[in-house]
């Protein structure tokens, strides 16, 4: 049995599932509900492992911002970013993959 998968990731981003699910907000033009779903759509390199880059959700990270996505890149862990629902998801995509 293999002890060690390789991915192409140059590292991933992490978003809270919980701050999702409260926030009821959309995201992107076409207004989806989940932000990872959203920055999965619009980043370049395919998928799952596959993928450049890797958007996981992560259980409660205990910020739980009002109307707000908690979302940590892991380039920067000592800078965690709130995402609002107005904010443009083609620039922050486009930031994350950079």
């Amino acid at each position: 049995m293999k002890t060690e998968i390789r991915s192409h990731w140059s590292h991933a981003v992490l978003v809270c599932k919980k701050c999702q699910k409260r926030a009821k907000a959309s995201f992107g033009r076409e207004e989806t509900p989940s932000l990872a779903k959203a920055l999965k759509r619009r980043l370049p390199g395919g998928k799952g492992r596959k993928a450049r880059l890797g958007v996981i959700e992560v259980p409660c990270l205990d910020i739980c911002p009002k109307n707000g996505v908690v979302l940590i890149d892991t380039r920067h862990p000592d800078s965690w970013r709130i995402v609002r629902e107005d904010a443009d998801i083609d620039r922050l995509a486009e930031e994350l993959s950079t």
